[in-house]
């Protein structure tokens, strides 16, 4: 898929990278699954990123408008699945 990932223009570098993998691994999630335990640990990597509620919305928003993968269905089934295994949509 041709899409660009969002991005925060005050992030270093490394933020972005950490974000962009966070990225694709919604994206892991929805085209074939992905360890919940990996999932976690992107996903908490990426709320030290984006501490704030509104910018977690917006931001994967905008990742779901340009790639059609919802972020929050994907964050919920991991919240919900409390022991490990591996999240597939």
């Amino acid at each position: 898929m041709e899409y660009q990932y969002p991005f925060d223009i005050d992030w270093t570098t490394e933020e972005v990278i950490d974000v962009i993998a966070f990225f694709e691994s919604i994206e892991q999630a929805y085209e074939k699954s992905i360890d919940r335990d990996e999932l976690m640990k992107k996903y908490k990597r990426f709320k030290e990123i984006v501490p704030g509620k509104a910018d977690e919305k917006r931001i994967c928003g905008e990742f779901q408008q340009s790639s059609g993968y919802s972020s929050y269905y994907v964050i919920k089934k991991m919240k919900d699945q409390p022991e490990s295994g591996r999240i597939s949509m």
